[in-house]
């Protein structure tokens, strides 16, 4: 029986259960490569990573992930593509896919890569869209896991703009079991039919940052102006030292 083609574009594309098991397999692939155990599950299979939002650390850390694992990779920037430009998105998917066995794309809107995968024929992974940014997430929590255990039924304090990683961050808590504590400037709140968070009882919201981070497990923010919303920046600075915000 064929498998059915699963694509991560979002953290809520897994389950409890799925996500248990990433966690236990790259916790023993991890200590492979840290005692310099070969091991490349991957080999002759290759990995596009299609970059309409430059990253250096996200580049790295996948071609990086994708070598040690055996695989190749094919890195296309928007220079060196015609993602959405010259050719239909839906035509690029159904090119590219035939000749890759997984795909990795950064780029701006969600709807962008939701409809590359529609058309793909191989999985395609979210490596940072506007709304979502499932893999960053991903990141923090098995580090928190590594160095403090499970996170069920802890804390974490996000304070900032409500952005793609506040998004996933409450969407992580609803699978996860653990609570969202969120305090953003007025005008930059979570957008929950965006988040896409069925209730409210994974998270809290708090006026005062420094309420928000009493008692929690884990306090995490983001860089206040995100990449695409460089225009923003003067407009964006204004909300912070006023109000619960101002700098104690």
């Amino acid at each position: 029986m064929t498998s059915t083609l699963k694509h991560y574009l979002q953290f809520s594309d897994l389950n409890g259960g799925e996500y248990a098991y990433l966690f236990e397999r790259a916790a023993l692939i991890k200590k492979k490569f840290k005692a310099y155990e070969k091991h490349q599950p991957l080999i002759d299979r290759t990995m596009v990573m299609i970059f309409e939002k430059a990253s250096t650390r996200t580049r790295v850390s996948f071609e990086a992930g994708m070598y040690q694992l055996g695989g190749t990779v094919v890195n296309l920037t928007t220079e060196g593509s015609q993602l959405g430009r010259a050719e239909p998105i839906e035509d690029s998917a159904k090119v590219i896919s035939r000749m890759v066995d997984l795909v990795m794309i950064r780029t701006y809107e969600q709807t962008k890569i939701a409809r590359f995968a529609e058309h793909s024929r191989v999985p395609v992974i979210n490596g940072l869209t506007n709304e979502f940014h499932p893999c960053q997430i991903l990141a923090d929590i098995f580090t928190y896991i590594e160095h403090r255990g499970s996170i069920q039924g802890k804390t974490v304090a996000w304070v900032g703009d409500g952005n793609n990683m506040a998004n996933t961050w409450l969407q992580a808590s609803e699978i996860l079991g653990f609570k969202v504590h969120l305090s953003t400037p007025s005008g930059y709140e979570v957008d929950q039919s965006v988040a896409g968070i069925r209730s409210a009882d994974s998270y809290k919201v708090f006026k005062d940052p420094m309420q928000a981070c009493a008692g929690a497990d884990l306090v995490t923010t983001d860089v206040w102006t995100s990449m695409g919303y460089e225009a923003e920046n003067e407009a964006r600075k204004r909300p912070l030292p006023t109000g619960a915000w101002t700098a104690r």
